[in-house]
């Protein structure tokens, strides 16, 4: 119990007050002479403990001292190695666990609500419990500094991003973005199209990806290429006079005239 000392006379009056007249926490304590905290403190414990009222005959001050704060949490224990992803597996969710522990053997706890990682007795890991198979719950800090910095990265400021720089950037991000089952998929593309502002500067790059749209090149690799090769400076090709009405010349075709 608290460092407050309570008989068990006090606290039956304090459950009395409470689930028999209704009373607020403020006033039990106030009529039975304790603080707010310590009246609090033992009705958590009763709760905590499963316990009703009235108390059980028997229940003595050593029993009331013993009782938890906290109700009892049934938990499973699994061993689980850390992937080369830095997660584990639990019921087909994956959980983070700090990229220092690669390939590392841990011990999760699992509840209903929590899944908790442990390596050599250390807690290293805390999460809620996740209910999608397939599906990953990771933490910041547990990632690379690399992968952090990706992961700062969202479709917003992507887009932001790109049409700074121009139309044409931030068309051919949406576009790619678009394309991916997950628009996170296209993140690695989008950053590398927005990196080459550095080197191409930013009237080339929009350039490019005008170019890359215009012939349905939609990657990182087709940009880089078209700025590599000058392609951004030159006039998109033209495709030949009459060519989309050009006839279909086969000796199997047969024309208009073989009907008649």
């Amino acid at each position: 119990m608290p460092a407050e000392r309570v008989s068990m006379r006090r606290v039956r009056e304090i459950l009395r007050l409470k689930y028999e007249a209704g009373a607020s926490d403020r006033a039990i304590a106030r009529s039975v002479g304790v603080a707010r905290s310590t009246a609090r403190l033992c009705l958590d414990r009763v709760a905590a403990a499963g316990l009703t009222w009235p108390l059980p005959e028997g229940l003595t001050d050593g029993a009331l001292d013993a009782l938890p704060v906290e109700p009892f949490v049934y938990a499973e224990w699994r061993r689980r190695r850390v992937g080369l992803d830095y997660h584990v597996d639990v019921d087909g969710h994956y959980y983070s666990a700090p990229h220092r522990l690669l390939r590392e053997q841990v011990e999760a706890r699992v509840t209903a609500r929590t899944v908790e990682l442990f390596h050599k007795g250390e807690r290293v890991a805390v999460h809620v419990r996740g209910g999608l198979r397939g599906r990953h719950t990771t933490l910041p800090e547990h990632m690379p500094q690399a992968h952090r910095r990706h992961a700062e990265w969202t479709i917003e400021r992507i887009g932001q991003e790109a049409a700074a720089v121009g139309p044409a950037t931030a068309a051919l991000t949406a576009l790619i973005l678009k394309d991916r089952p997950h628009p996170e998929q296209g993140f690695r593309a989008c950053r590398g199209i927005l990196r080459l502002l550095r080197t191409y500067g930013r009237d080339r790059l929009e350039a490019a990806c005008a170019r890359s749209i215009e012939i349905g090149a939609r990657s990182y690799g087709s940009v880089a290429s078209i700025l590599q090769h000058g392609l951004d400076r030159q006039p998109a090709p033209r495709p030949a006079r009459g060519s989309e009405e050009l006839p279909l010349l086969h000796p199997n075709i047969r024309g208009s005239g073989y009907y008649h």
